[in-house]
């Protein structure tokens, strides 16, 4: 069983930024992919990043390309999502989500898919005003 917390979201002005964190339990953190999706209300799940177990390989959506950066730090069993110029689209809850073969699968093997991951956080708010 992997846990997943989410942290960081909130209310922030259009083209401001804030940094999401996902914190992971157990200790094979560092073998997982992690995913970033969004769903706002009304909308399906989006996906917004991924990054591959050793942090080599990132994905991103076309909508978020150039303004968010995902990152991972395995020593702290933690992935983050940077959010710079953000727009009022990009309201949502926010979930981080981990594909605990990712470090069987080819080393370039990042997925946008959320039926990749077979654990999920809760989530958290981000709004963004205009």
């Amino acid at each position: 069983q992997v846990q997943l917390v989410e942290s960081g979201g909130g209310l922030v002005q259009a083209g401001g930024s804030l940094t999401l964190s996902c914190a992971a339990s157990g200790r094979a953190f560092s073998r997982y992919a992690m995913g970033w999706f969004r769903q706002a209300p009304g909308k399906e799940r989006e996906f917004v990043g991924a990054i591959n177990w050793s942090g080599g390989i990132r994905d991103y959506a076309d909508s978020v390309k150039g303004r968010f950066t995902i990152s991972r730090d395995n020593a702290k069993n933690t992935v983050y999502l940077q959010m710079n110029s953000l727009k009022p689209e990009d309201t949502a809850v926010y979930h981080c989500a981990a594909d605990i073969y990712g470090i069987s699968r080819p080393d370039t093997y990042v997925s946008s898919s959320p039926n990749a991951y077979e654990y999920w956080g809760q989530g958290t708010q981000v709004t963004v005003s205009s």
